[in-house]
């Protein structure tokens, strides 16, 4: 496992330079509204359709939900990419013994408040028309091993072009409640219902 090398220098700097790449590559980027819990770490679970999806939880952790970023990436993608290792990158190396290091590793630092730890709990990458969240059973064993109060949060992010040539991306949030106040099978139902809640919530979005 690697554990994150987080510089807060080079995190300032990369959010402020992703959110400029952001607003480049899309028309709109809209964050429905959403509070944190105060004195609250935040567990964001995200949906997983692009190579943008880490960088849209970049974007929420800064300029939304107000929290140091952490994020888990797989293994391999983590070692080509180390740069991501100073700026809250993690790895996770599922089907080994390194796998609940991880796990553990991730629940450890969502102890602090003001941390916020991204994760994939899909796994892999899943189209953006999909309308079904299915969760793995990792999530589970780290959720159990939060200690501190730690706020979960879903985020469905869909992408609408309406009459731009760039992609707008919409980002709902869903609070999913606090860890170790909701049993596993409520969560993993709260959330795939809210999913496809968005999806239908996503017709009337304003263009």
């Amino acid at each position: 496992m690697i554990p994150a090398r987080r510089n807060n220098l080079f995190s300032k700097w990369f959010a402020k330079y992703m959110r400029y790449r952001m607003h480049t590559a899309f028309n709109r980027v809209v964050v429905m509204p959403f509070t944190p819990k105060p004195g609250h770490s935040v567990l964001l679970l995200c949906n997983h359709f692009s190579w943008w999806d880490g960088f849209f939880g970049n974007y929420l952790a800064y300029y939304h939900l107000k929290r140091k970023l952490y994020i888990m990436m797989q293994h391999d993608h983590l070692e080509k990419r180390m740069l991501f290792n100073l700026f809250g990158g993690f790895s996770i190396e599922k089907g080994t013994r390194e796998m609940l290091k991880s796990l553990h590793y991730a629940a450890d630092l969502l102890n602090t408040p003001e941390n916020l730890v991204v994760v994939f709990p899909q796994g892999e990458l899943v189209s953006n028309h999909s309308t079904e969240i299915i969760i793995e059973k990792g999530i589970e064993r780290l959720i159990k091993h939060i200690k501190g109060p730690c706020q979960i949060v879903y985020s469905c992010t869909l992408i609408d072009y309406f009459e731009s040539l760039k992609p707008s991306a919409f980002i709902h949030l869903f609070d999913c409640g606090v860890a170790g106040e909701i049993p596993f099978t409520e969560l993993v139902q709260n959330i795939d219902s809210f999913h496809k809640q968005a999806l239908k919530n996503q017709v009337n979005v304003e263009h």
